[in-house]
């Protein structure tokens, strides 16, 4: 299975968990073995310009982030070109999925995922595409730039408990069709992470119903990194998601 992934993503950019020292590191070390590894390319500003607004761009700027920021976007949109033909991850960061069209926070600057779609659609190659966000916090900044448009499907999967969790996903995958799923994999729902829900065979029952209904219905798909902070866990949850994208 491919990985998109590049060095500079090791770098500390910031003080915040998402940013943290060998976080990047943790997950390498339990699927590069398993993988090829992409090299990933940055998203021009005119693709990052078709989801954000001028003012924002301007604002990462001046944050300093910019480059790590268009970088992790141009992965994402890399991986759902992949993604069209065969499964795919984008192992990157910042994440994106609270960064609307014109602020962003949550560790988040420019939406990877809205990024991503926007340019498949921009370039005729989808006409639908379903987002399944099954990170701990909701993705509000891709509800914010994607929702309400009869063409793009999006959950956020809630629930108390794995059961009702995973049957919301599966009853989701049923009644959509795309031609494209687009997974943003946050980890941090996990029973040792932040939100103390999810097993790590949760994520690989995740990442296999997504591929049998892709399968069934000619669908392409990926997923690329959001959350996800306990670096003990954080590369078995991963690997257990490709293991189950992939049927491996």
């Amino acid at each position: 299975m491919k990985v998109v992934f590049h060095d500079d993503f090791h770098r500390v950019y910031a003080p915040d968990p998402s940013a943290a020292l060998d976080r990047m590191q943790a997950i390498l070390r339990v699927i590069k073995k398993r993988v090829k590894i992409i090299n990933a390319l940055p998203a021009t500003e005119e693709q990052i310009a078709a989801v954000h607004t001028e003012g924002h761009i301007r604002r990462v700027r001046l944050a300093g982030v910019y480059e790590i920021a268009a970088l992790a976007a141009g992965a994402a949109i890399q991986a759902a070109e992949i993604g069209l033909k065969e499964p795919v991850f984008a192992l990157i960061r910042p994440p994106g999925h609270h960064a609307t069209g014109d602020s962003a926070w949550g560790f988040c600057y420019f939406n990877n995922m809205a990024v991503a779609l926007i340019n498949l659609f921009h370039q005729g190659r989808i006409r639908k595409a379903m987002v399944l966000d099954i990170d701990l916090h909701y993705g509000d900044g891709t509800v914010n730039i994607l929702g309400g448009q009869d063409h793009i499907a999006i959950l956020n999967p809630g629930g108390t408990d794995r059961r009702t969790y995973l049957r919301a996903f599966s009853d989701f995958l049923q009644m959509e069709r795309a031609d494209i799923i687009g997974i943003s994999a946050g980890f941090d729902n996990h029973a040792e992470d932040w939100g103390g829900l999810l097993m790590t065979e949760d994520y690989r029952q995740i990442g296999k119903m997504v591929r049998e209904v892709a399968e069934e219905n000619g669908a392409g798909y990926f997923g690329i990194l959001e959350g996800g902070y306990n670096h003990r866990v954080l590369g078995k949850n991963v690997l257990a998601f490709l293991e189950g994208m992939t049927g491996i």
